[in-house]
Formats: C-alpha cells, sequence, structure tokens
C-alpha cells in the first residue's frame, strides 16, 4: 500500500496497528498513500501516550479539566473563526459580554462598554497592553517636542519571560528591579528610582510564575502617585493578572489592585488558567477607550462588513472564548469563589505539611496564588533536580527551576494547585516526597498525624 521506504528510525511503529500495515510510515515527510481513520487516530493516540499525564502535572498553571457540556460546546464551535465578526456577531457578542464581565469583576467605572478583547493567552495581551503604553508614551512625548527614541519599562525580575519578548520584539528598554532570595516580589521604591520621562510604564504581577507571591499594587500606585506630586510625570500601572486575575477578586475581594486604583490603566489576564478554560485564550481589557491609541485599531471589510480589530493575531477559534462564557454562567462569582477558596486551603494545608517537612523550606506566602514553592535545605544531602526527577518516577511533574536572576543561585520546587487536587491526593504527594527523599539518603521522621482537609501539621 505504501510506495515510500524509510528507514526505521524516521518510520512510525503503531503498537497496536502494525498488523493492518506492512510497509512503515515516514515520520518527516507525508506518506505516498493514505490510511483508514481509525488507524491514523491509534497511531497518533499511541503516541501521545508518550506524554506525561495532565492530572499530575504541577507544573502547569492551565486547565487541565473542563466539564463534559464545556467540552461538547468547545466542539460544536471548533470550526468558527472567531475574528469574522460579521459571520458570527453571536460569537462576537459573547466575547463582548465576557470583556464586560471581567471589567466588572475588576471594578471597571463603565464595564458595560469596556474596552478589552479576547486573545491567545496572557503574552498576546501583554504584547497589546505594552504597545499601548508605549504609543501613548510616544504621543506625549511628540506633543511635548521630546526624544522618542528611548522608551523604558519598569518591572520586576520575576516578569515571565513574554514581558521580555515584548521589550526585545517592540524596542523598550526593560528596566529590571533585582530581587533577593528573602524579597522575591518588586520593591516599589527601587521600581520608582528607575523611573523617568521616557518610561512608558511600570508593571505590577498579580501571582508571580516562580513563587505565586502577589506584588504590592497598592504600594506601587501610591508611588507613581507620588512621583506625578513631584515630578509631573503621569506614568501609567499596568497589572499582570495572568494568573491572579482570576484569583484574587474571589479569595481576596477587598484588596485594590485593579481599576479601583485609578493609576491602573489596563490588566491582562489568562482565562486558561484559573479562569479555568482550556488553552488557550486570554484576555487585554483597558480602563477606558482613552487608553488604547487609534493607531493600534485596524478596521478590515473583507470579511464582510467593517470589523476594528487590534489583536496580533488574526484568525483565532471560538471554542475557548465560548467555553469561558460558559464558566461565567455555569459558575457565577459564588462557584468560582467555591472553587478558588478550596484551591487555596489545599495548598494551606499542602504548605503546612510541606513546612513541617525537616528537609524542605517553604518559600511562597498565604494569601496569594494556591500553589507551594519550596527549597532543599542546604544540608539535605540532595537537590531540588534531584527531587524533581526522583518524582517523575511515581509520575508526577514537579518542576525544578532557579529564581530570578539576582537570587538564581537558588533553587526551588513549586507545585500548583488546581482542581483535581484534592487534599487526599496532597496526602499521597506528600508520602511519594517523603519516599523520594528517602532514596535520595535523607533521614525522614515518622508521620506523627494531622487533621485532614483542614490545615494540619505533620510532626
Amino acid at each position: 500500500m505504501f510506495q515510500h521506504r524509510t528507514s526505521e528510525d524516521e518510520a512510525l511503529s503503531p503498537t497496536y496497528g502494525s498488523r493492518y500495515l506492512s510497509d512503515p510510515i515516514p515520520k518527516y515527510q507525508i506518506p505516498e498513500e493514505g490510511m483508514p481513520a481509525r488507524l491514523a487516530y491509534q497511531l497518533i493516540h499511541d503516541e501521545l501516550a508518550l506524554d506525561g499525564n495532565p492530572a499530575l502535572n504541577l507544573a502547569t498553571f492551565v486547565t487541565t479539566w473542563m466539564e463534559p457540556e464545556a467540552t461538547t460546546l468547545m466542539t460544536e464551535s471548533l470550526n468558527v473563526n472567531s475574528i469574522d465578526q460579521d459571520e458570527y456577531p453571536q460569537t462576537t457578542e459573547i466575547q463582548n459580554r465576557c470583556v464586560s464581565i471581567l471589567a466588572d469583576l475588576f471594578h471597571a467605572d463603565d464595564a458595560e462598554n469596556a474596552m478589552g478583547t479576547a486573545t491567545v493567552g496572557s503574552s498576546e495581551a501583554i504584547h497589546l497592553a505594552g504597545l499601548a503604553m508605549k504609543w501613548r508614551w510616544r504621543a506625549r512625548q511628540e506633543t511635548a517636542g521630546a526624544d522618542t527614541t528611548r522608551p523604558n519599562l519598569v518591572m520586576s525580575e520575576t516578569v515571565q519571560v513574554c514581558w521580555e519578548k515584548f521589550v526585545r520584539y517592540f524596542d523598550v528598554e526593560p528596566r529590571m528591579v533585582p530581587i533577593t532570595p528573602e524579597r522575591t516580589v518588586i520593591d516599589p521604591e527601587l521600581a520608582m528610582a528607575l523611573v523617568d520621562e521616557n518610561t512608558i510604564g511600570v508593571v505590577g504581577i498579580l501571582g508571580s510564575t516562580y513563587t505565586g507571591e502577589f506584588e504590592p499594587i497598592g504600594e506601587l500606585s501610591a508611588a507613581l502617585d507620588d512621583v506625578q506630586e513631584r515630578t509631573g510625570l503621569d506614568v501609567p500601572l499596568h497589572v499582570d493578572g495572568a494568573s491572579g486575575a482570576f484569583v484574587a477578586p474571589f479569595t481576596q475581594p477587598d484588596l485594590a489592585w485593579d481599576f479601583r486604583l485609578p493609576r491602573v490603566t489596563s490588566i491582562n489576564a489568562s482565562g486558561h488558567k484559573y479562569g479555568l478554560v482550556y488553552p488557550g485564550v486570554g484576555w487585554a481589557l483597558w480602563r477606558d477607550r482613552s487608553r488604547l491609541p487609534e493607531e493600534l485599531i485596524f478596521h478590515t471589510n473583507y470579511l464582510g462588513g467593517d470589523q476594528p480589530t487590534f489583536d496580533l493575531n488574526f484568525s483565532r477559534g471560538a471554542s475557548q472564548i465560548v467555553a469561558q462564557y460558559y464558566n461565567f454562567l455555569r459558575m457565577g462569582r459564588a462557584g468560582y469563589t467555591q472553587v478558588m477558596q478550596r484551591l487555596s486551603e489545599t495548598a494551606a494545608y499542602l504548605a503546612d505539611l510541606v513546612e513541617a517537612s525537616p528537609y524542605l523550606e517553604l518559600m511562597s506566602t498565604p494569601d496569594a496564588l494556591p500553589l507551594v514553592c519550596a527549597r532543599v535545605a542546604d544540608d539535605a544531602g540532595f537537590t531540588a533536580y534531584d527531587l524533581s526527577e526522583k518524582m517523575k518516577e511515581r509520575g508526577w511533574i514537579v518542576p525544578a527551576y532557579t529564581l530570578a536572576k539576582d537570587a538564581d543561585h537558588v533553587a526551588v520546587l513549586r507545585v500548583v494547585v488546581r482542581e483535581g487536587l484534592s487534599n487526599d491526593m496532597a496526602d499521597l504527594l506528600v508520602a511519594d516526597i517523603r519516599r523520594a527523599a528517602e532514596e535520595l539518603g535523607a533521614t525522614v521522621p515518622p508521620l506523627v498525624g494531622h487533621k485532614p482537609h483542614t490545615r494540619g501539621k505533620v510532626c
């Protein structure tokens, strides 16, 4: 059936379909002939079985489970291109509703007419927000007859790599606030020392990728207010809420980090993280229309009708947008609150178990993202990387990595708590960590006991 001949290392070997295929299937060339649908499915299914188990992937913030009804809706909208607003007006309406819902959640003054868009994750949202800050800064400089060639952006060393991509791709000087092992979030005073007339904005992170901590957004806002009062510089504050923007409104509703602070001009959020949607969907929101320069909005008519867009991507599937709206309707504020509080309780429970360990030192803090970050004690006899590799033998994916630049001599482990990681699974996780530590040579004290489903202690 298949005429193309190839060597064994360049061919696929189906686990169960080989009895039906006489010739090898090339890996890096399109086959000369096709195959039955069932065999193509089985071949790819077998290969994907080599991936890790998403339920045991404690490295990712991305959603790994949704309800069957949500999956059905996503399947039904797989063939819808959300950019085609004229052909799919109801999909556009659903996106606009999601923007308004988030704007209301983030305390925008006019949520119903909020300015925002769905994006392919927070990376695209961050680039859009950064471009808006750069364009507004440039317009201000041109009006003042000032130099427009040296824009800079102030942020912590703990920013996610998409911020590093933004400053490189769009020719902006990064001004990084250093961290230490003892202070792993931005220092507002050090940040203000980096602000000048060429600063397009300051970034505050609501949920560090490294430790899960919320940066002091309120303090950054107050410090920028003081800068304006002293120097006249009106510098916007962007909140990178990739992870925390779907957590803080439900676990700390009184925490002012969003549009309640007049200094905050834009926010990005990841619907595919604690927004509880499969990857990839993000959201970019601005305080009002004036914060998004008209130059960044493009108008097209070749899909039918005038369609304003301000995305870096053009074509994009509608499935994740539809799924986000499903979650809003299905769960409501009460449902999201219940989920986020339970995740936080599980994280606190796991943190207590880790804190009691003689060979782990807790790095994460409460009132932040539902995750646990810990370093291996210096006298443990093994490293975080050793423990991470050992955990893979049991199927757990527990990442080991170093902290940001000025604390990169510190290696840590991180467990992201998502739906599915119950207290019972946390017990199993800790038991496997103990077993791995023993195999690596640690002396592990016996478990005396703990209180299940509460913030118990392991002695």
